[in-house]
């Protein structure tokens, strides 16, 4: 089960500024990890009750400034976790295809995005008897993500990176995660008749 939790054990054996650095020495220098999933899960929501987590999801909509700063620290890109899709992709390459990155490390990663149990964005449009479809999602207020690869029975491979940021003040979006789905497997699609 992937979670916070889970992910701050993970950064008490590897602290953020370490895996920063391995990251970097693999070449993989589009993802900026400062800090720990508690300090990035420490958003209004959490002091809102229920019914009201819409007004967080409202500030986190209207609060950004100039310059991609943001008045919700995890939100502002010079202070938070950062990564763009380009960088996820190169990331999930790395992963999937021979690479700095230590074989049995690529294959456990591989191994946990294959069984990772929240699967409700993408994995509708890329699973199937003749596809494997190994992922990791993530939301934080209004941002709802997926990166994943793909790979056919016929030996094709694609990663997906989906970084969505929405408008909408809802904490539930079906419509959103079945849009950002079905747009990836459209590109998907396309790129496989190439």
């Amino acid at each position: 089960m992937s979670d916070g939790t889970a992910a701050d054990a993970l950064f008490g054996l590897t602290p953020p500024d370490r895996v920063a650095g391995v990251l970097h020495e693999l070449g993989l220098r589009g993802i900026t990890v400062r800090h720990s999933m508690r300090e990035l899960s420490d958003t209004p929501v959490e002091r809102f009750d229920a019914d009201q987590a819409h007004l967080a999801h409202a500030l986190a909509i209207d609060a950004g400034t100039s310059g991609r700063g943001h008045r919700v620290p995890q939100l502002d890109t010079t202070r938070a976790n950062t990564g763009s899709a380009r960088a996820w992709v190169e990331l999930l390459q790395a992963l999937w295809t021979p690479s700095a990155v230590p074989p049995e490390t690529a294959g456990r990663v591989r191994g946990l995005m294959a069984h990772n149990l929240l699967r409700h964005r993408l994995a509708p449009d890329f699973s199937s008897d003749a596809t494997t479809w190994s992922s990791k999602t993530g939301t934080l207020l209004n941002l709802r993500h997926e990166v994943g690869v793909v790979e056919h029975s016929d030996g094709q491979a694609f990663a997906v990176a989906v970084l969505t940021e929405s408008l909408v003040p809802a904490s539930t979006q079906p419509g959103a995660d079945a849009l950002m789905a079905q747009v990836a497997r459209g590109l998907r699609d396309h790129l496989r008749q190439l």
